[in-house]
């Protein structure tokens, strides 16, 4: 009985605080202003509305930078993180990811244990932005951040981010550094997808960079850490950078029915990856070139070019 009337006491007080914070702020000025408009922009984050939140976010950021040295930086880092994650919830990746940046700044001047774990956070925003320069600027501070610190596995994470990035920038030759680099620091913390998922990316740039042997290892390597470990999605992508692998060696009878069981894996899926279907269709297409099967290749390049076509249409 008496848990049960405290419980309603806990819940009706959350009620009135929540209140009482809008009904406080006309009796309230300068930092404790702030301060209020702050707390409740993070209330009604949790609930989910975040045009609202951002609003009193962005109230919130005003007043601290109004209020100059007498504000501590980390209010106005805190308002300026939160401006960042409605953004974020909003899909407005890059304001997200510029207001962010500022929050990171602040909090590195003030030598803030924070800084890190947001700056981290703003590394994967400039990513989804496809800014991979600041991306890679950002994840670099990170890594010696964590290095310091002692925390490997941070650092790990933060040189796969790179490693992608890279990747993206179809810069092969420092992706697979960071790769490397990335796979060792996984491999001493024995954490063992982490590794094969640094192996299928490292099989996928030792491919462009002309070394298919080695990037049948490195695909070969991964794959059997995903089917132990029944991971069949990751195994999906080792499978299809094994087949890319045995192509480039001249292995074009494995290498077909390495991309025909990749295509069958993936058009079973509930979701349908069209983009890639194609990319393994195509790869399909020419495997099939290189084995004289050419009226095969044409039938599947005219299907796979329908199908292109409304994917490519904006």
């Amino acid at each position: 009985m008496s848990d049960n009337s405290e419980n309603e006491d806990l819940g009706s007080e959350e009620i009135i605080t929540e209140e009482m914070l809008w009904e406080k702020i006309p009796e309230v000025e300068g930092l404790d202003r702030a301060n209020t408009y702050y707390e409740l922009s993070a209330r009604i984050y949790a609930r989910g509305q975040y045009d609202e939140a951002l609003a009193l976010a962005e109230t919130a950021r005003d007043i601290y930078a109004d209020l100059g040295a007498v504000a501590p930086a980390e209010g106005l880092a805190q308002a300026y993180s939160a401006i960042g994650y409605n953004l974020n919830q909003l899909k407005r990746m890059n304001e997200a990811a510029t207001a962010m940046s500022k929050a990171v700044e602040l909090l590195r001047e003030t030598k803030s244990p924070m800084a890190i774990e947001l700056a981290c956070t703003l590394g994967e925003w400039w990513f989804n932005s496809k800014e991979y320069e600041k991306t890679i600027e950002c994840m670099n501070q990170c890594v010696q951040e964590h290095l310091v610190d002692g925390n490997e596995s941070g650092a790990a994470n933060d040189l796969h981010l790179i490693g992608c990035a890279y990747r993206e920038l179809k810069n092969y030759a420092k992706s697979l550094e960071a790769f490397k680099e990335s796979r060792a620091l996984f491999k001493r913390l024995k954490e063992v997808i982490n590794v094969a998922r640094c192996d299928q990316k490292t099989a996928h740039c030792l491919t462009e960079l002309g070394d298919a042997q080695g990037a049948l290892i490195s695909a070969q390597k991964s794959l059997d850490v995903f089917v132990t470990a029944h991971d069949h999605r990751r195994e999906t992508y080792s499978s299809f950078e094994l087949g890319k692998a045995q192509f480039a060696l001249a292995l074009y009878e494995e290498a077909l029915m390495t991309f025909e069981n990749v295509l069958e894996s993936v058009t079973e899926a509930e979701f349908k990856d069209f983009e890639f279907i194609i990319d393994i269709e195509r790869k399909i297409s020419l495997t099939l070139r290189k084995l004289d099967r050419n009226n095969e290749a044409d039938e599947i390049s005219r299907r796979v070019d329908a199908v292109a076509e409304v994917i490519d249409e904006d």
